[in-house]
């Protein structure tokens, strides 16, 4: 567990502590050069009654729900955000997410009412049953030079004063409500159009060998420029694709464009696309996957297909037989997200594997903290005892990157090198 100032990452959920944050806070408002301040956004997810899951199941079982609702909360923002963002755990049942990235009142709002959304969906317990959390979040948008501190203190008393209204999940630091600037439904229809329109842009976040820092691929991520509510990111759209049961649909879309995308790469290049959980629940995904590969002209043995914990939790056996006849065809595959929450080491004897992709928790830490360091040396440890390869994403400092290449991991993706573009400006970059 943390220490009482929050400056060890949290051994449940692998997160850093408050302490982290505050010094994030304190560097993302700092003045640009220009003058201008940062635009720093942060939300406190607040789980209600936690006490009473501890009471009702165990502790064990609500370790393990603390561990999920953090995995969670960082697939989330990895899947929504394009701007540097860290995960904190704070007390009890609350979770910090601070976000350097500009957007609208509304884009905001959005995302946090789609992340509780998340959150909420249902646990499954290892005594049996499903565990459904009622998160309460609290968001502000930071102030022109306002302290740390100060952000904190309000998103504490705006969470406390939420927790205590019922009904009310979202709740804005300084009081004010805001109406959505799309209804539920509209935003429905939005997406059906952007779909028909074509209007879902592919970025590709490059990946590089930590050997030599060449261009080796890159993993492809959705985005849809709302004309309303500005950038939205695959988290929000699958959220909102499931509400009209169009989750394989917009899958589809998202696969063949980014296939399309990457046809004409140089040969050297590897796209790596990821899997949703409604993909490997679907017993004809592997003969549809084949059919959109075959007729993107891109051949399978340059393809990886992602996977996290979430996507695996509902049926591993089913997601173990698809993986493997695709497995099969050359495609290789790649356990993601490795390190936030719970990592259960069963995945590694069930799935066809060639790659473990290291979550962002398990870099940030390891230029600083010796039990992170550990951590990762353990990790890189038992992934080459396996024969896997290691990818690290979030690295955003050359002493990360420097650790990483010393501890043998293979390739890494982050802010040092590169940040999501679109397909030309990939070209350009591996030219």
């Amino acid at each position: 567990m943390p220490s009482s100032d929050g400056a060890t990452r949290d051994a449940l959920t692998g997160l850093p502590g408050i302490k982290v944050a505050r010094a994030r806070l304190e560097q993302w408002s700092l003045p640009s050069g220009n003058g201008d301040s940062v635009a720093v956004h942060a939300l406190l997810l607040g789980l209600r009654r936690f006490d009473a899951i501890n009471l009702a199941y165990g502790a064990a079982a609500g370790d393990s729900v603390l561990a999920e609702v953090a995995a969670r909360l960082s697939y989330f923002a990895a899947a929504e955000l394009d701007g540097q963002w860290l995960a904190a755990r704070g007390g009890g049942g609350n979770f910090l997410l601070v976000a350097n990235e500009a957007c609208s009142r509304e884009r905001w709002q959005l995302f946090a009412d789609q992340l509780a959304d998340y959150v909420a969906r249902p646990i499954p317990l290892a005594a049996g049953g499903l565990l459904r959390l009622s998160p309460r979040v609290a968001l502000l948008r930071g102030l022109g030079g306002e302290s740390a501190e100060s952000v904190l203190d309000r998103l504490a008393q705006t969470l406390a004063s939420a927790q205590r209204q019922h009904g009310r999940r979202i709740a804005w630091a300084d009081g004010a409500a805001v109406r959505a600037g799309r209804t539920a439904v509209q935003l429905e229809a939005d997406l059906l159009a952007a779909l028909e329109a074509d209007e879902i842009e592919i970025l590709y976040q490059p990946q590089f060998a930590l050997a030599d820092d060449r261009l080796v691929g890159a993993e492809a991520l959705a985005r849809w420029d709302h004309p309303k509510l500005g950038r939205i990111g695959a988290g929000t759209l699958f959220a909102v694709a499931e509400r009209i049961d169009h989750v394989a649909q917009l899958s589809r879309h998202i696969a063949a464009k980014a296939l399309a995308g990457a046809r004409n790469w140089p040969t050297q290049l590897r796209l790596s696309l990821n899997v949703t959980p409604s993909d490997l629940a679907t017993t004809a995904f592997v003969e549809d996957f084949r059919g959109i590969l075959a007729g993107s002209g891109f051949p399978a043995d340059r393809l990886t297909l992602e996977v996290t914990e979430q996507v695996l939790l509902s049926d591993i056996q089913l997601a173990s037989t698809a993986l493997g006849a695709l497995a099969d065809d050359g495609i290789r595959i790649a356990l993601d997200d490795f390190g936030a929450g719970f990592c259960n080491f069963r995945y590694l004897k069930l799935l066809p594997l060639h790659y473990l992709k290291l979550d962002r928790s398990m870099i940030d830490g390891i230029a600083s903290d010796s039990r992170d360091l550990a951590v990762l040396r353990g990790i890189t440890a038992m992934a080459h005892a396996l024969g896997l390869q290691v990818i690290a994403e979030g690295v955003e400092s050359e002493a990360q990157r420097g650790i990483i290449a010393g501890e043998g991991c293979a390739f890494y993706q982050g802010f040092l090198k590169a940040q999501p573009m679109c397909v030309n400006e990939l070209l350009a970059l591996a030219a």
